[in-house]
Formats: C-alpha cells, sequence, structure tokens
C-alpha cells in the first residue's frame, strides 16, 4: 500500500447509492481530482449504506478517508425545483445528528461550478422510505430542508470510523441535489432517466467536492 505524504489531505470517498447517480459521477469527473478517491454506490436505504460504507472505510488505504454523501432527494421547502442543491450542514436520522464540514465553502465552489443553480443550506434528514403527500410537511416543521434515505447513515457511519491521520474527526459532507418538491413531485425514479435536469446538475459537481476536499489542507481552527 502506497502511503499518504504527510501533509497531504486525507482520501476522498463519495458515496451515492443508484446506479444513475454513479454514471452520472463518473461521466463528469472533470480534472482536479485527488490522488486517491473512489465513487462507491451504497445501495438503496440507510442500512445498506451503514454497510457499504462501513466496508469501504476497513480497506487499505481508506480507513482515513474523508467521506461526502451524494445523489438526489426530495426538497421540503416551497419554491424548490429539480435541479437545485442543497448542501447539508448537518444530517439527521433516529441515531442522531452529525454535523457536516466546510458547508459555507463547499456552498461557493458549487455556486462557481454551476452558474445560475439554487442552493439551499440547512438540515438534511433521513428516512428508510420514499416521502409523500403529508411526511414532507411533517418534516419540514422539524427545521429540514430536505430527505433522503442514505446522507445520515452514511455521515453516521463515518463520523463514528475512526478518525483521519493527524487524529482530528473525519471531515464528513452531503451534497443533495433536488429531484422531488413539493410543486414538483416525482412519480418515480426512472423519470429521471427522461432527462430531468438532476441528473445534468449531477454531472456537474464533482469540482466542487474536489475543491471541498483540498480545503482539507488548510490549518484547522
Amino acid at each position: 500500500m502506497r502511503l499518504v505524504p504527510a501533509g497531504a489531505p486525507p482520501p476522498l470517498l463519495v458515496a451515492c447509492a443508484l446506479r444513475i447517480e454513479r454514471a452520472a459521477l463518473r461521466s463528469g469527473s472533470g480534472t482536479g481530482a485527488p490522488e486517491r478517491y473512489e465513487i462507491l454506490r451504497t445501495g438503496m436505504g440507510p442500512r445498506a449504506a451503514d454497510r457499504a460504507v462501513g466496508r469501504a472505510l476497513g480497506e487499505p488505504g481508506l480507513g482515513g478517508a474523508a467521506v461526502l454523501a451524494t445523489g438526489f432527494c426530495a426538497g421540503l421547502l416551497p419554491g424548490m425545483s429539480p435541479g437545485d442543491l442543497i448542501v447539508a450542514e448537518e444530517t439527521r436520522d433516529p441515531r442522531g445528528t452529525v454535523a457536516c464540514a466546510g458547508t459555507a465553502l463547499l456552498a461557493e465552489a458549487l455556486a462557481r461550478a454551476l452558474p445560475g443553480r439554487t442552493v439551499h443550506l440547512g438540515a438534511l434528514t433521513g428516512s428508510d422510505h420514499v416521502v409523500r403527500g403529508q411526511e414532507r410537511a411533517q418534516l419540514r416543521a422539524t427545521g429540514a430542508i430536505g430527505v433522503d434515505m442514505e446522507s445520515a447513515a452514511t455521515l453516521w457511519t463515518a463520523a463514528r470510523g475512526g478518525t483521519v491521520a493527524d487524529g482530528a474527526d473525519r471531515p464528513v459532507a452531503a451534497v443533495r441535489v433536488i429531484v422531488d418538491a413539493p410543486e414538483h413531485e416525482l412519480v418515480r425514479i426512472g423519470t429521471v432517466r427522461g432527462g430531468i435536469s438532476a441528473f445534468r446538475v449531477l454531472r456537474a459537481v464533482l469540482p466542487a467536492f474536489y475543491d471541498w476536499h483540498r480545503s482539507l489542507l488548510l490549518p484547522r481552527r
């Protein structure tokens, strides 16, 4: 195994659930990727995310990785549209809350990478099923602005899976692209394949993720 040089950022693990999400990320990788990174497809749902991320962080060279959860989600706020982005300030599930690192920098990097797209910052909550109708309003009442099935589980597992090489807390973040919103309810995920703008947005996010990852080299305050 090649050792990571002193002073280098940790490896980067980008986790998504669906084949179509991984396909979007791989087709839009661009330039500036870190020397060691991996796009992991976890499978759908919090249990699958727990298992897949736990296994990945046990692999040689990835134990100290920074972890970023991404993919599609449902927006909870009126006025949100497909193709908008959510940068999580924290993720929540029944086990608790995980704070995200570098959210302001990540939001700025996404705004540069995707000019004209709206970037929302706030809490991203987890669910073990697709959220519909009244349940959306109930989750909004908790203060969450978006919901998906894997981000909270991914970050919970990552945050409790050890530290990076210098003993600091593992950097974690979550960025989701809205495919489903109060005024734009999605009937089925297959609709994404029909050309919904969220796929094109997800193709363009990796340069912003690389910027976030490079920021881990900066002195921590």
